[in-house]
């Protein structure tokens, strides 16, 4: 079997020497950096019909019409259409029957000549299969890292080989052309937050799954979908806005899940700088909360998906067990108000000090970069089984070493009760859940919200778990 190449002269070259591939190239905003290696590579007039950079504004305006901004998937989108569709117009009659046609294109703000931008691009391809296909739609979000604006150019253009070949010859296994993304580059350089497959080529592809494996191979600290499933590019989705965060297992989501978001949602927009309406309420999963054993259960994650599709949140899945490391995040994209929401339990361990042993600091330095950002913790109680006792800010018992830091950051009002919550959904526990599922125990149904039942019972869901899994 001939092994794939990895470098990008090389893989411009295979694409050149393939005849059935023709295409366009439009580069916005770092040079012609892509289709620069197409040319040097040699056979580039196999490929290449066109390479246009339209880099005036107005200029821009008049191919692919107005947006309102320049760097977005708006504009992205706008280009591989018009670019896509004029390569059919001029070119199908003459060799329709035996090409497969193609758009690529990039829209990018490389670093300025001040350092103050935000160093991030669109890159798309829109393509046939094979001749005559319909056409199908791979695209990125990508945040250049390097310091150097060359630097950042030349990480851009290997990135954009890789999508092209990708397209060209790994169509039929995304997760093997998602990890070729990152061939001749690091983590260090490019971060991918977010990919999206769309068209026949891809109909068998869950784009919930393929954000899930961006977090785990590490391209991106961490990525989004929406209630529909569709894949959100961050920064476009968190911008500006107030942010509440409720991490969980959701194994399955409960009445208890819904109760904490939506009780701390009341308090959060109680806030004297947020609208009602305005805040972002978002259910994250940490990849340590989705392994089973020593992998990644697709079809466990699959079920997670499902239920929380239920409720119409927005999913997040990261790669931050640490919550300093996950606020940091979130700060990075907003600078409103961000609120976090956790059990009481939850809360108590996050005054473990083990968990700070890898910081300088140790835990001051943890809660110190927890709160950096206007960020607040809303606490739902714990009710104990054994003797009914709820577990509140004013009475939880952290280790006594740090109470002193605990009573300071309450009296702060950095970590605040929640008031609104339902007392009687505080005996609900996932795991029992989970359990009387897998067993098929009746009066789980109760436990959780309707649309969630209904979710699991017309799609069959959870059923995969082994029993080791609810034990």
């Amino acid at each position: 079997m001939t092994q794939r190449p990895t470098q990008p002269r090389s893989k411009a070259l295979e694409v050149n020497l393939d005849d059935s591939r023709y295409g366009s190239f439009a580069e916005i905003g770092a040079g012609q950096e892509v289709v620069r290696w197409f040319f040097q590579a040699g056979g580039a007039a196999g490929t290449i019909a066109k390479s246009i950079s339209a880099y005036d504004m107005k200029v821009s305006d008049a191919i692919y019409g107005k947006c309102a901004r320049y760097v977005c998937r708006e504009r992205l989108e706008a280009m591989l259409r018009y670019e896509y569709d004029l390569n059919l117009e001029r070119l199908s009659a003459d060799r329709g029957e035996s090409t497969a046609f193609f758009s690529f294109a990039d829209t990018v703000s490389a670093r300025n000549f001040h350092g103050t931008n935000e160093c991030h691009g669109w890159l798309g391809i829109r393509f046939q299969a094979s001749p005559l296909a319909p056409p199908s739609e791979i695209i990125i979000h990508v945040r250049m890292l390097d310091n150097e604006n060359s630097l950042q150019q030349e990480a851009l253009g290997i990135v954009g080989v890789n999508l092209i070949y990708g397209a060209c010859f790994l169509s039929d296994d995304p997760e093997k052309l998602v990890k070729s993304l990152l061939d001749g580059l690091s983590t260090d350089r490019i971060e991918i937050d977010m990919v999206e497959f769309v068209g026949d080529a891809f109909a068998e592809v869950d784009n919930r799954i393929i954000s899930l494996r961006l977090v785990q191979l590490g391209l991106s600290g961490a990525a989004m979908f929406a209630a529909d499933g569709s894949v959100l590019q961050p920064s476009e989705h968190l911008r500006k806005r107030p942010l509440l965060v409720e991490r969980g297992r959701f194994r399955p989501v409960t009445h208890v899940n819904l109760d904490m978001l939506n009780a701390a949602l009341q308090d959060f927009e109680k806030e004297e700088d947020i609208e009602p309406g305005e805040t972002l309420a978002i259910m994250e999963i940490t990849m340590n909360n989705l392994h089973t054993g020593d992998e990644i259960d697709l079809q466990d994650f699959i079920s997670r998906a499902e239920v929380l599709e239920a409720t119409g949140y927005t999913v997040l899945i990261s790669d931050f067990p640490e919550y300093y490391r996950l606020a940091a995040y979130l700060a990075r994209y907003t600078n409103r108000r961000i609120g976090l929401t956790m059990g009481a339990h939850s809360l108590c361990e996050l005054f473990e000090e083990h968990y700070y042993d890898h910081l300088a600091g140790g835990i001051l330095e943890g809660f110190g970069r927890l709160f950096k950002n206007n960020l607040k913790l809303y606490i739902y109680p714990f009710k104990a089984p054994e003797t009914g006792t709820l577990a509140k800010v004013n009475n939880l018992r952290v280790p006594e070493k740090q109470s002193p830091l605990y009573d300071y950051l309450v009296n702060r009002g950095c970590i605040a009760q929640i008031e609104g919550y339902n007392e009687e959904y505080l005996s609900i526990f996932s795991p029992d859940v989970l359990k009387k599922i897998v067993c098929h125990q009746p009066g789980w149904e109760t436990m959780v919200p309707k649309v969630v039942a209904k979710k699991i019972q017309d799609n069959n869901l959870f059923q995969h778990a082994v029993k080791c899994d609810v034990d």
